[in-house]
Formats: C-alpha cells, sequence, structure tokens
C-alpha cells in the first residue's frame, strides 16, 4: 500500500502513455494539450476511523484530462481516446482504485488556448506512512 505522500506519483507512474499524452503529478502553472493532471479531489482523504492510526485511509483524487478544442465536435473523440486509455492503464496497474463520476466535458480558455476538459474521479485506500 503506498503512502498519501508518494500516492500521486505512483499514479502518474501507472498513467504514462508517451504516445498519446503527457502526465502531471500535480497541477501545473497553465495545463496543455494532450495531458492528464493528477490533483486533490474534495475530500482529499477521508480516515477510516478517528481512534486508530492503523486503519487506511480513503484518498480522492481527479484525473483532470485535457485536449484542445478543435471544431465543431469539441474534439469529443480525442476526450473520449483519452479517457478510455487512462482507464486502460489505471486497470493494468497494480493500483487497487475507484473510479467514481467522469464530468461533462467542458471548455476551459487557458493561456495555451482553448482546451476541452473532463475530470475523472478515482479513490485509492493508502496508508499513513
Amino acid at each position: 500500500m503506498t503512502a498519501i505522500s508518494t500516492l500521486r506519483g505512483t499514479i502518474a507512474e501507472a498513467l504514462v502513455d508517451n504516445t498519446l499524452y503527457s502526465v502531471f503529478a500535480f497541477p501545473p502553472a497553465t495545463p496543455i494539450v494532450n495531458s492528464v493532471v493528477i490533483s486533490p479531489a474534495d475530500p482529499y482523504v477521508t480516515p477510516n476511523n478517528n481512534g486508530r492510526a492503523t486503519i487506511s485511509p480513503l484518498a480522492n483524487f481527479n484525473l483532470n484530462i485535457f485536449v484542445p478544442l478543435l471544431d465543431n465536435e469539441g474534439n469529443l473523440n480525442g476526450i473520449e481516446e483519452m479517457l478510455v486509455a487512462v482507464f486502460g492503464k489505471l486497470a493494468a496497474s497494480s493500483i487497487v482504485y475507484n473510479v467514481g463520476d467522469v464530468s461533462a466535458p467542458s471548455v476551459l480558455n487557458a493561456a495555451t488556448g482553448d482546451l476541452l476538459t473532463c475530470s475523472m474521479q478515482v479513490s485509492i485506500l493508502t496508508s499513513w506512512s
């Protein structure tokens, strides 16, 4: 079981796909196209028991997917392809996780241009150390 302090890096390593997208274990200053950004969700950590430090907490993350906003379809095909690839990478990893909801794609106006983005919620049982 991976500690909370190194979990984002572990997820990032599991999601690497240099042929399709870049992976960031933290939110970059400016999101770029064809990237997956791992960020804390709200709530970030859910302890399972207030009285025992030996019971594992649940860490919650958003896997934010960014693609260029291209045409009238809004690059829905591109975001769907990346979403499937991210899910496949998670499934192939040794990480024990639960996938929650995936948000509807939305437009983000960034310094790098207009992006289409969606967010996949992931919860992972982790450890305090």
